[in-house]
């Protein structure tokens, strides 16, 4: 369901062609990752099916984010201005922001954990497709037990290059293993926010001693 803070469609102000901007954020990084134009059908389509909808100035008619790419953008808050002219959309984004196929079209690398938030949403997006010639289809379609042996394997790498002295070895082994680890959460239907209340609940209990 999405969170309205006000009652957008009569409330908003649309230009003198129809349109008002919409800014899209992470509703999980809180870091922008594009701005696009609506009018009031694109977003009612928005409001009605929960997924982003915009007007193509250029085009001249209405476009569904990601109905080609797959990188579909599920709409969580939608929020106005002060002035009720601008749009802010909060979104879990399936996929890159950018046609350019980059995180953000402002081209700004992701904070470390918006990052597992955006690999993770790819690995589930992985499952649900299958698409071919894809490695993290091969670890989906082998089963649980072929990822978990993966994930030893790349737990032991991980020690091995931690006993050497180049740690770039150590770098490319622990992203494999975090990678591997993904693979694992997103097969059980763990998700990262599980992670998160845990450490801070962990934190929380015994405050002062990490």
């Amino acid at each position: 369901m999405i969170d309205c803070a006000e009652n957008i469609p009569e409330n908003i102000k649309f230009d003198e062609q129809g349109l008002v901007p919409a800014i899209v954020q992470d509703a999980t990084t809180r870091e922008v990752l594009m701005l696009a134009y609506m009018n009031r059908e694109s977003l009612m389509l928005t409001l009605d099916r929960g997924e982003t909808h915009f007007y193509s100035r250029s085009r001249n008619e209405l476009w569904h984010k990601g109905a080609t790419s797959g990188n579909l953008q599920s709409v969580r808050k939608l929020r106005l201005d002060c002035d009720f002219d601008t749009l802010l959309i909060e979104v879990t984004a399936m996929g890159p922001a950018c046609h350019k196929g980059t995180y953000s079209c402002f081209q700004v690398e992701p904070q470390f954990g918006g990052f597992l938030t955006y690999l993770y949403d790819l690995i589930e997006k992985r499952k649900e497709t299958r698409p071919e010639d894809s490695y993290t289809t091969y670890l989906f379609d082998s089963g649980l037990d072929k990822i978990l042996k993966k994930v030893g394997e790349e737990a032991i790498e991980t020690i091995v290059a931690s006993k050497n002295q180049d740690s770039r070895e150590l770098v490319a082994e622990t992203s494999d293993l975090l990678y591997h680890l993904m693979v694992l959460l997103v097969e059980r239907g763990v998700q990262l926010d599980d992670l998160m209340h845990e450490l801070k609940n962990r934190h929380a209990a015994k405050p002062g001693t990490d």
